[in-house]
């Protein structure tokens, strides 16, 4: 098994669509992304290469390749808005295993430790994250890699008929 990243930096069509079939696939939406309502949770996202440009003026986004196939991406941005501790030089990190056939093979974790490096070689002394609480195995993997939970957000997203939380992790770096 042979992992790369690459940090995005032009959206070719084949990097958009593989971002739109994610943003789309109905086992993903609850995960990627906060959903308030029923309605937002069965909505189409439509990624552009206008709004991948857009996101990359405030998110630094690396693309993971498994064995030279596009099947993730990880991101961060430095100190934004939604971290719950607004503790200066944070990171507030994403990960997102778009390819099923990429899950459970390590590469979160691969993914995880490629993130730490990155914004740890760029000064930031913290890492913040978002996680719902019904995902379970992302939970794990923080965890494993030393996050601590630090809060939680009530009815924070729709999924299956209810309202969940989303829990705030953080690691301090070294």
């Amino acid at each position: 098994m042979q992992i790369q990243f690459k940090k995005l930096t032009t959206p070719t069509p084949k990097i958009v669509s593989a971002l739109n079939k994610w943003a789309n696939d109905p086992t993903l939406i609850p995960v990627i992304r906060p959903n308030p309502t029923k309605e937002a949770l069965e909505s189409r996202e439509v990624v552009t290469p206008e709004s991948l440009l857009k996101r990359i003026g405030y998110n630094q986004i690396y693309l993971i390749y498994l064995d030279e196939n596009l099947v993730g991406e990880v991101s961060f941005q430095i100190d934004p808005q939604q971290l719950y501790r607004k503790i200066p030089d944070s990171a507030w990190i994403g990960i997102n295993i778009g390819e099923a056939s990429a899950r459970g093979k390590g590469v979160g974790t691969l993914a995880m430790q490629f993130l730490e490096k990155e914004i740890t070689e760029q000064g930031l002394k913290r890492i913040e994250l978002g996680v719902f609480e019904f995902n379970k195995n992302a939970i794990k993997l923080y965890k494993k890699m030393g996050y601590k939970e630090i809060a939680r957000i009530e009815n924070f997203t729709y999924w299956e008929g209810k309202m969940w939380t989303d829990i705030r992790m953080e690691k301090m770096l070294k």
